[in-house]
């Protein structure tokens, strides 16, 4: 039975970057998911009162180009969002490179075959900013979303830390299990928090 959810992201969250590994490796091994991937905005989530949002002001933040080369991609060319999700991702984390380079970002939509300037048109014209904005409003009014990466089915909303990763290579099986323990749990309101007091290393 195929299970539906959505999963937000900004791709400066080192814990974003862990749930989407194996929500992409589990994806390209064959797991049955319907995801929803849904751009959530960190900048805007810490604008303090009184100051100006990330919406009238993107050019201050470090994250929303790259969230916005993400949706972009993930709306107009599907079939190359999963690299370029994953390679966003291995950018910012991995490379450390700044995402709000607007050469990082061209040249990792042209390592996997999408035309930057494409890409780029649709943030200049101001419509994919709206498009991030319209989808990070969406869910912090309807569902209190407030992180990344929060976990969404039906009503249910969850903030979760995943500890490892899923680079590429990675077994499919622990990702496949991870993220259906993650959808499992979604359904058990009465398990409200659930923290390790240490992380065993």
């Amino acid at each position: 039975m195929t299970s539906a959810f959505a999963v937000t992201w900004d791709y400066r969250c080192p814990f974003a970057r862990n749930a989407h590994e194996h929500l992409l490796t589990g994806l390209a091994a064959g797991a049955d998911w319907q995801v929803r991937y849904l751009p959530f905005s960190l900048g805007q989530a810490h604008v303090e009162e009184g100051q100006p949002s990330v919406w009238e002001k993107p050019e201050q933040d470090s994250g929303i180009l790259a969230l916005q080369a993400g949706v972009v991609v993930r709306d107009e060319f599907p079939d190359r969002f999963p690299a370029v999700h994953r390679a966003l991702f291995e950018a910012r984390h991995d490379e450390g490179l700044h995402l709000e380079d607007r050469a990082v970002v061209q040249r990792v939509l042209a390592d996997h075959g999408v035309p930057a300037d494409a890409v780029f048109a649709r943030i200049d014209d101001g419509s994919a900013l709206g498009q991030v904005r319209t989808e990070h409003e969406a869910f912090v009014s309807s569902h209190s979303v407030w992180g990344v990466p929060t976990f969404i089915v039906d009503e249910q909303a969850v903030f979760v830390r995943l500890m490892n990763r899923a680079p590429q290579g990675a077994d499919p099986a622990a990702s496949i299990t991870t993220v259906e323990r993650v959808v499992d749990l979604l359904g058990w309101t009465d398990l409200n928090e659930f923290k390790h007091t240490a992380i065993p290393r």
